[in-house]
């Protein structure tokens, strides 16, 4: 069995069969860099991380490329309210968006190309449509005609006539059409402006991933990503122009779009106050949480960030490393055995089809907790029953655990290294919550039990859970 993904453009789920059979060319619209990057850019960021691993972990040499929109009306506005100087400000949310997804466990794409290093490209694309008659120049800017591509509409089943008639339509007179979007902007005193046949300006939007894309992978691409907000002008328009200049179809053999992001069952917006972004969620949680939250539902559906959901998280992310602990402690045969067991490949069948079915990440997580689940039976039965348990039957599953970490970028740290992580968030240092713990014990050790539980509950008010394992008792931060 093969990967079949969910296609956008032929709105069905299709047999994954790139271009080329050992290479896949993914192109995947990146921010528009003029503030701190929210979690609506996590969601798509870690999405089609785990989809560029996934390739990977399946054996095909992926060529990623994920660019920095670093010059846009946003950008200017944006420079112009503080008084710096628009390129000023997009190196500085390069770097941040930078640190964030490296914060998130988001690997580096193959390629991150910037809209100001590929103005010669937008200006030979936008001659190409101009030569081919689909775009004109007027008073130094260049526009689209959208109605001379017939399929126009067929990514976001638009139509042209009723596109037309909206309200949402910007009105120019210099347009041949109200629909014709820009390719080029005449340059204004004060913006960035580069060179071009049509005097000082800068690209539009739309034809700077179309020439990013052409530069850094080809003409003709495999997955063309993004999240659904981009389906419509962006990617139609991208569709539109990059097939008009190279005269191939499809543009994208397959396009992918991920779910929007809710905050409590509202969508994030400025005008409702509830974007959150990434850093200030990093403070609440770590990025194993993050991850396993965003993960925890199918990439094509919404999902809503509630304090409930992540607090779901965080304890379920805790479950598998107390288990992951556990493990070791109790069987460390099964971490001290073949880290690929002969036969255990079975094992990984459930994940497999999972991924292999537009890359389900939520059924991987729940297959995963079922193993979580089968470990704990089997130790608590070899507890019970005072026999060893069988190191063969958890090294299979921390073989799965394993292999699911490799292309999820989760479970992949060792259980001490996470807890002293989540620890450390801890408002109380370490050295007082073990000071309490000691008189928690004393106090149950002399029947002090009253005692012993207004500790307890004094450590939790402040966040601080406590367990009572054969080995000791342990604490980890609640929020």
């Amino acid at each position: 069995m093969g990967i079949r993904l969910y296609n956008s453009l032929t709105r069905g789920k299709e047999d994954f069969s790139p271009g080329n059979p050992d290479r896949v060319l993914m192109y995947v619209c990146g921010p528009t860099v003029y503030a701190h990057s929210h979690i609506g850019h996590a969601r798509s960021a870690v999405s089609f991380d785990v989809i560029y691993r996934y390739l990977k972990y399946r054996g095909y040499k992926v060529e990623y490329a994920r660019n920095y929109t670093d010059v846009d009306d946003k950008i200017i506005n944006r420079a112009n309210e503080e008084g710096v100087d628009p390129a000023e400000l997009a190196v500085r949310y390069i770097k941040a968006f930078d640190e964030d997804m490296a914060a998130l466990g988001v690997e580096l794409p193959t390629y991150r190309p910037k809209a100001t290093e590929t103005i010669k490209e937008i200006i030979e694309v936008t001659e190409r449509l101009i030569g081919k008659g689909f775009a004109y120049a007027v008073d130094g800017d260049v526009y689209y005609s959208v109605k001379l591509k017939k399929d126009y509409g067929k990514l976001s089943g638009k139509n042209i006539d009723e596109l037309e008639a909206g309200a949402r339509v910007e009105v120019d007179e210099r347009k041949n059409d109200p629909l014709d979007f820009a390719l080029w902007k005449a340059g204004k005193p004060g913006e960035p402006s580069w060179e071009s046949p049509w005097g000082m300006g800068r690209p539009g939007w739309h034809i700077e991933c179309s020439a990013m894309c052409m530069k850094w992978l080809d003409e003709t691409i495999d997955i063309h990503g993004g999240g659904r907000d981009l389906i419509f002008p962006h990617h139609e328009n991208e569709i539109a122009q990059s097939e008009a200049a190279t005269g191939k179809a499809p543009y994208a053999r397959y396009w992918l779009h991920n779910g929007f992001v809710n905050i409590e069952k509202e969508k994030m917006s400025k005008s409702l106050g509830n974007i959150l972004n990434i850093r200030d969620a990093l403070k609440e949680h770590t990025s194993e949480v993050l991850r396993l939250f965003l993960l925890s539902s199918h990439y094509r559906s919404p999902i809503d960030y509630t304090q409930d959901s992540l607090n779901e998280a965080e304890a379920a992310v805790e479950r598998f490393y107390k288990t992951l602990k556990r493990i070791a402690d109790e069987c460390p045969d099964a971490v001290a055995a073949d880290s690929r067991p002969s036969g255990s490949e079975e094992r990984l069948n459930g994940l497999i089809e999972a991924m292999d079915d537009d890359f389900n990440t939520a059924e991987v997580i729940g297959n995963i907790f079922k193993e979580v689940n089968r470990a704990n039976r089997a130790l608590d039965e070899a507890r019970a029953s005072g026999k060893r348990t069988s190191a063969t039957e958890l090294s299979f599953i921390l073989f799965a655990f394993k292999e699911a970490g490799r292309f999820l970028g989760i479970f992949n740290k060792d259980p001490e290294g996470y807890f002293r992580e989540k620890n450390s968030r801890s408002a109380m240092p370490a050295e007082e919550i073990e000071r309490l713990i000691m008189e928690r014990n004393e106090a149950r050790r002399l029947r002090d039990f009253k005692k012993a539980d207004s500790i307890r509950e004094l450590l939790l008010s402040r966040g601080i859970a406590l367990e009572d394992t054969p080995k000791g008792t342990e604490w980890t931060v609640r929020r």
